[in-house]
């Protein structure tokens, strides 16, 4: 059985990264109830690892079309230009915004904004903060969130969501005939309970789904939570088969990827192989400042051509003071006893970003009323088949701005609902009577993603990766319906969700663009669309 919130709510977020933080702010400020859902501790989010910085046009040399052009030639076909148009215009508005809440971006001696420059950008136009970037404007959310009529809720991890076409199956009666969101159940990590709450509006706001793969710049939480909720209330995903892989990740001999974050090589670091010269040149005329799907292709065939497990930066040919630009990874470098003034840097790319996955409007809203999403969990028509460097936190502001005025809007104009939701009924196996069930699933899962599903595709190899997924998810579900649930056993069936819909999505696009490169369709088809996948059936 569950428990039940005392409180209502008008808006319940899933997330506190910088889609959720901003959205629940500028709601808050309305004058609404606004409830925040974190698995894990409020700083913990995908936002607080960002390194290289915000994207936006905010000095005289630099001009919209540039950046608008810079993303749609990142995007490589796939990105809707009316989208990226919208979102680039907003940026320097939202910027002032982060600048308002107290977020100080690096300048230059004479006092101008430091503006840095990434793979893919004409001019320099990424504003950081050093290089912790997302952790500085994390905190300034917060900071200001603490101010607000917000409610943070530490440690409670969204299960599903419960819709109307949902509850009328389980006998409770609801007034329409279309399908809306009623509310979500959510498991108290604290208490090992099941929360249900009640909401009109719910937004998801859970991030990415890097954990998916054996290896991945993304903390522990991004485990697609956002994406597979959805699909089980019904909704497609799209482009999931956009997979972007951070080229520059440091080695070592665990699973550990710290992010070596690409605006080094926009300082002039240049990536060498193993007998230390430049390689990229030969690969694209950017060299090191190429699109990243193009660095991350290179450096692969790169380590299959020498045998070596990585290549290297070559941090102590940087003109500038690596220290004082870099601090944050010039002492994780150093923790992990390597010197970037002494020696290149041995780097490896690793999962990094979804450029797909829950279908949006420029508002944020889905096809299911009620329901939004905004951030990486987000599919807006921004990035296409590959992100542009430093466009993600952009669209994270931008969205949440245009994704709350519609919210206040919806909420101004909607008949309240009294209607009482099901209980959640769980099962009577304790989870941890099979924990080792579990981590096998988890360590075969981001095995075949990782060997399957990767840089560098084919279709044998993905048809490998369904056969796995499918034995894998007959398992999972014939534990989730009998065990209590608990964060590990929650986990692990998002994951296993959202590889499936990765895989399909894969399968389904005939071609190589942008981040998905399969070695049975080599070329691009100039007719190729948008990669839509039905919902999992469960």
């Amino acid at each position: 059985m569950s428990h039940r919130v005392r409180a209502e709510y008008d808006l319940v977020i899933v997330g506190s990264g910088i889609a959720g933080l901003s959205f629940a702010l500028k709601v808050a400020e309305a004058g609404y109830r606004v409830a925040i859902f974190t698995k894990k501790d409020k700083a913990e989010s995908n936002t607080n690892y960002a390194q290289g910085g915000i994207a936006a046009v905010t000095s005289a040399g630099d001009d919209l079309e540039k950046h608008v052009e810079d993303t749609l030639e990142a995007g490589d076909g796939l990105c809707d230009p009316e989208v990226v148009r919208d979102i680039l215009r907003d940026g320097p508005s939202r910027i002032q915004d982060l600048v308002d809440l107290g977020v100080s971006f690096s300048s230059l001696d004479d006092g101008r904004i430091s503006l840095g420059k990434e793979g893919g950008h004409s001019k320099r136009r990424v504003l950081h903060v050093q290089d912790v970037t997302g952790k500085a404007i994390e905190e300034a959310l917060l900071a200001n969130i603490a101010k607000q009529d917000v409610t943070l809720f530490e440690h409670y991890f969204a299960i599903d969501l419960i819709t109307a076409k949902k509850a009328r199956k389980l006998g409770v009666k609801v007034g329409g005939s279309g399908d809306r969101v009623l509310g979500l159940y959510l498991y108290d990590a604290n208490r090992s309970k099941v929360l249900t709450v009640s909401a009109p509006v719910v937004l998801l706001a859970t991030g990415g789904a890097g954990q998916t793969y054996l290896y991945t710049t993304n903390p522990s939480i991004a485990t697609g939570d956002g994406v597979a909720m959805a699909s089980r209330a019904g909704l497609p995903a799209m482009n999931l088969e956009f997979i972007q892989f951070h080229p520059t990740t440091l080695h070592s001999s665990d699973q550990d990827r710290f992010l070596i974050t690409e605006a080094v090589r926009g300082e002039g670091v240049k990536l060498i192989d193993s007998q230390g010269k430049p390689f990229l040149k030969k690969y694209h005329p950017l060299a090191d400042l190429a699109p990243r799907d193009v660095v991350a292709r290179a450096i692969d065939r790169e380590m299959k051509r020498s045998g070596s497990p990585f290549v290297r930066l070559d941090t102590p040919g940087m003109k500038g003071d690596f220290p004082a630009r870099f601090p944050n990874i010039y002492e994780n470098c150093l923790k992990r006893g390597f010197d970037a003034l002494v020696s290149p840097i041995p780097v490896v790319p690793a999962a990094h970003y979804s450029c797909g996955g829950i279908p949006t409007e420029i508002d944020c809203s889905t096809k299911l009323n009620g329901l939004f999403a905004c951030g990486e969990v987000a599919c807006t028509g921004l990035h296409g088949a590959n992100r542009l460097a430093s466009n993600s936190l952009l669209e994270a502001v931008v969205m949440a701005h245009r994704g709350a005025e519609r919210v206040c809007a919806f909420l101004d104009s909607r008949k309240k609902d009294n209607i009482t939701l099901p209980d959640w009924v769980d099962g009577d196996v304790p989870a941890s009577d099979e924990r080792v069930v579990l981590s096998h699933n988890l360590e075969e899962l981001k095995r075949a993603m990782w060997d399957y599903v990767g840089i560098v595709r084919s279709t044998k190899r993905l048809e490998r990766a369904r056969s796995r997924l499918l034995n894998l998810e007959r398992e999972i579900n014939e534990y989730y319906w009998n065990a209590k649930v608990d964060l590990s056993l929650l986990e692990v069936r998002n994951l296993i969700c959202v590889a499936e819909l990765i895989v399909r999505s894969a399968l389904k696009r005939k071609e190589s663009r942008g981040l998905h490169y399969t070695l049975d369709y080599p070329d691009l088809d100039e007719e190729a669309v948008n990669t839509l996948v039905p919902p999992l059936r469960r």
